[in-house]
Parts: structure tokens; C-alpha cells; sequence
């Protein structure tokens, strides 16, 4: 089983929807978990409003730092996918160590501050876009060359919605 954190700055919307994703459609070949290098203590409800929406069970959800996973007692860390967006000015914390790495980018619904159908519908885009990325990853071969799968992870960043 391979294990995969989402990584993002506050670990309350984006990389806790990847995860409840992955939890949930990858059991069995994936161990999926989430963090943040500045995590904002509670996951977002808009987060768990979708994730609930689309049959996702939430009692996972915490915001936590990724500092949970640097201890030597928790698992190694085989993917660590940071999810923070490419054009929102954010900065993307950086895993050390040797899993391998990619980004998926993806701009923050819970920066959406309009009306709340236009948040309901940043969670949603997140959603589908998490979805379709995880849809892919759970397509790719994990166990034939390595080489080769990693190229792939990190090409499916580059999924547009």
C-alpha cells in the first residue's frame, strides 16, 4: 500500500478534500492523509460540506501540521502531492526527504468570499477537479516502472477542468 499526503498551507479545504478522496475511492492500494505547514486548526465547512455531498464519510477530517508526519514513528511517505494553487500567490510548503513529489495545484475555495453559491460552487470545482486527478492516479500502473509512473503523477497536475 502506497501512502499519499496532500500538502497545502492550511490544510483545511483543498488537500482535506483530496484526502477524504482518496480515502475513500483508493481504499485498499492507498493510504491517503492531509497536512499544512500552517494549518488553520479546523477543517473548512465548506470542505466537509462537499465531501459529505458526494458520499464521503468525514470523521477523518483534522487540520493538522505536517510536522505529524515527519516523526520518525508515523509511515514513510511514499507521494507527497502539494495541492496550493499556481497563480493564487500562495507559497507551497516543501516536503524533505526522498518520497516522490508532485503538484497539483488548484485555487482555494475557501478564498471565495461572495455569496454562499458562489463558495458552494469553489468547493465544488475543487471537488471535480481533486476527482478527476485521483481518477487518473488510480488508472496508473503503481507497480511497473517507476520511472515511468512518476512522470505520470506529476502530469496529472496538468489536468485542467
Amino acid at each position: 500500500m502506497r501512502h499519499v499526503l496532500f500538502l497545502c498551507t492550511g490544510n483545511s479545504a483543498r488537500s482535506i478534500i483530496a484526502e477524504g478522496i482518496l480515502r475513500t475511492k483508493g481504499a485498499g492500494r492507498f493510504a491517503s492523509f492531509s497536512a499544512g505547514s500552517k494549518p488553520t486548526g479546523t477543517p473548512n465547512e465548506g470542505a466537509i460540506a462537499v465531501l459529505e455531498a458526494n458520499g464521503i464519510e468525514t470523521s477523518f477530517a483534522a487540520s493538522k501540521s505536517w510536522d505529524v508526519f515527519s516523526d520518525p514513528a508515523h509511515e514513510d511517505m511514499h507521494l507527497v502531492i502539494t495541492v496550493c494553487g499556481n497563480a493564487a500567490g500562495e507559497v507551497c510548503p516543501i516536503w524533505p526527504g526522498q518520497p516522490v513529489t508532485a503538484h497539483w495545484g488548484v485555487e482555494d475555495p475557501a478564498a471565495v468570499t461572495q455569496d454562499e453559491a458562489a463558495i458552494r460552487a469553489a468547493f465544488a470545482k475543487t471537488y471535480d477537479e481533486m476527482d478527476r486527478r485521483i481518477a487518473a492516479l488510480l488508472c496508473l500502473d503503481e507497480h511497473g516502472d517507476k520511472d515511468i509512473w512518476i512522470n505520470q503523477v506529476r502530469e496529472i497536475g496538468k489536468i485542467d477542468d
